[in-house]
């Protein structure tokens, strides 16, 4: 016969939440592990002694835990989420019939409370993955990715164009936020130009493609700006849509896999730029869990003389790819240290002459030129210098860490470092990215920004270190199975084993 069950909503007399939340459920297993009474006091000082209650800190990280757990990337999504589960509500703390926080407290509280307590809360739950045994130290794989800012490309307005930009934030005031501002908001006139000049360019370069209109393609971070969000800036990558982003920086220990830093910083820098920033903070946290970094892994995006340099100042051993343009060798060309000089197959000199900026100005070359008598008349002067009067070569001045870094990578090891950074830090990425919250921010400016790049990480590691204390456990029950398994069998086989010798005995009589 077929059933039926008929709803009836009446009022339960007894009711206790946390019987109804299994055992071996997440966020009972999360609330079990998690140490937040330090809270408390790390936010006191942000909160008045008169006025109403402010939203419990506590409950306030739960829920933003739950958000990035859950893959919310809404405020408003994460009460109305919360109000339907009943794991979640004896996670944070509250009953059936107790309203819960209204979703614009959560952002209240979130641009209330200093950078520092989500890097101290980051701090501890890295504590506990290290006293599991989880992270070594040693070794630390770097990359980076772009997270959609709260922004829209329609918000970009151009930038007032001023003659000096110096003088004119001087008018303005001493006032350092104030200049910053200025500076966002205007752009000099030969910039302009430059700017203009490389997209009249790429306009005949583009010419007969399919378009993509005049924002994919002639938006700049140095002539427009965003007036949603000021910290946002324009970027893309390969495959990806030209949009409004940050850019995440972490690195991840390749033991097991944990996030040791990470942090947000302005799109429109280039990896190797960030790189003495994040391993600075990488090598503090690290440190702060009595543990030493002695190798960094990177793609070649991070390689630059500024970060070699950052390298040899912190006595860390890196395997960064060095970038397209450098060349160990100069075909036809000896390099002779002794004189600083090359020498060409032919064996003209071409001496060190001056140390003149790059054409961005962001790095120095060291210049090498022949005599325009010693090339006059050689015989392979078309192919060698063309039209010119003599041959030119140029060299960084951080040559010789290039070079180090080029021997250091022609090793075995270094091929290996190759596969285990990409086996580590890409699907950490990855996980960020489609599962815990990360594709893109609900907050503006980079501060903000920062503290939700953190506590993604945060649930990252909580993530990892349940599964490492659940698989523990298990193999801590595994093992002790085994042995009652062996003390049960143990004297069935050493009686079997004393019948075979008495039989084998017996025969041998």
């Amino acid at each position: 016969m077929q059933g039926k069950k008929p709803f009836q909503d009446k009022r339960l007399a007894s009711f206790r939440l946390s019987e109804r939340v299994p055992r071996d459920n997440f966020y009972r297993r999360l609330k079990a592990i998690m140490d937040v009474e330090w809270l408390y006091e790390a936010t006191q000082k942000y909160y008045g002694r008169e006025g109403h209650k402010s939203l419990d800190p506590v409950v306030f990280f739960k829920l933003i835990l739950i958000g990035y757990l859950e893959n919310l990337l809404s405020d408003r999504r994460i009460i109305q989420t919360v109000s339907l589960r009943l794991d979640l509500l004896y996670f944070i703390g509250y009953s059936l019939d107790e309203p819960l926080p209204w979703h614009s407290t959560i952002s209240r509280t979130r641009q209330l409370l200093g950078e520092e307590v989500f890097k101290e809360l980051f701090k501890r739950v890295l504590r506990q993955c290290v006293q599991q045994g989880m992270v070594k130290g040693k070794r630390q794989a770097l990359d980076s990715v772009h997270v959609k800012a709260n922004a829209s490309m329609d918000s970009l307005k151009e930038k007032e164009i001023v003659q000096d930009g110096e003088a004119y934030a001087g008018e303005l005031g001493e006032d350092a936020e104030d200049e910053e501002q200025t500076e966002k908001q205007t752009v000099s006139v030969f910039k302009h130009q430059q700017v203009q000049w490389h997209h009249g360019w790429k306009r005949k370069a583009y010419q007969g493609r399919p378009s993509g209109g005049w924002r994919a393609r002639f938006v700049s971070n140095h002539t427009h700006y965003s007036t949603t969000d000021g910290d946002a800036r324009v970027a893309v990558k390969p495959g990806k849509p030209r949009q409004l982003n940050y850019l995440g920086q972490l690195s991840v220990d390749t033991a097991h896999h944990v996030i040791t830093c990470i942090q947000a910083d302005y799109a429109s820098k280039k990896d190797s730029q960030c790189l003495p920033s994040l391993l600075r903070h990488t090598i503090d946290n690290v440190k702060a869990v009595g543990l030493k970094v002695k190798e960094v892994l990177c793609d070649a995006g991070y390689s630059s003389s500024e970060a070699l340099k950052a390298l040899k100042q912190y006595r860390v051993t890196g395997y960064i790819p060095n970038f397209g343009q450098y060349k160990p060798t100069r075909e036809g060309f000896r390099y002779f240290a002794g004189g600083d000089y090359y020498q060409c197959s032919r064996g003209v000199r071409l001496p060190f002459k001056r140390i003149k900026d790059s054409h961005d100005g962001t790095y120095q070359m060291r210049v090498y030129r022949s005599s325009s008598l010693d090339c006059r008349n050689c015989p392979l002067r078309k192919t060698c210098i063309g039209k010119s009067d003599f041959k030119k070569i140029e060299d960084t001045v951080d040559k010789p860490l290039y070079d180090e870094m080029h021997l250091r990578l022609q090793t075995r090891k270094a091929k290996r470092m190759k596969r285990l950074r990409q086996a580590t830090v890409e699907p950490v990425i990855g996980t960020l990215v489609n599962f815990l919250g990360m594709r893109r921010v609900n907050t503006r400016g980079i501060q903000l920004a920062n503290k939700c790049l953190l506590m993604a990480a945060v649930c990252y590691n909580l993530k990892r270190l349940l599964k490492w204390m659940g698989e523990a456990e298990g193999k801590g029950e595994k093992t002790l199975g085994q042995l009652l398994v062996m003390l049960y069998w143990l004297p069935v086989l050493y009686s079997r084993r004393g019948e075979q010798i008495q039989t084998s005995l017996s025969y041998a009589c």
